[in-house]
């Protein structure tokens, strides 16, 4: 049974940086490409960041320069590190793998002085 557990969200000002996690099991990791989405309140999912063994990371122009995506295949976690956050970025995170055939349960992301 595959499962990805992503942690790390909260509470933070604008400005601040955090760091989600996400953990996968039942799956050969290192196999998969990763990917962050998020989705905030009445909006779509939108792609954050994606990390794969083939392109590397990858980032719309709206997140590049701000994420960070890496992962650890010996842990089997994927993480995203966010600097500069703004009150835009508050969302439910959501790691993904193998071309969204997985997903998790989400982490919530608020921004908020």
């Amino acid at each position: 049974q595959v499962e990805l557990v992503e942690s790390g969200g909260g509470l933070v000002q604008p400005g601040e940086s955090m760091r989600l996690s996400c953990a996968a099991s039942g799956i050969v990791f290192a196999n998969y490409g990763m990917t962050w989405y998020r989705q905030a309140p009445g909006k779509r999912h939108e792609l954050v960041a994606r990390v794969n063994y083939t392109v590397g990371a990858y980032y719309p122009d709206s997140i590049k320069g701000r994420f960070s995506v890496s992962r650890d295949n010996a842990r089997n976690t994927v993480y995203l590190q966010m600097n500069s956050l703004k009150p835009e970025d508050t969302a439910v995170y959501f790691c993904s793998a193998a071309g969204g055939t997985y997903w998790g349960q989400g982490t919530q992301v608020t921004v908020s002085s």
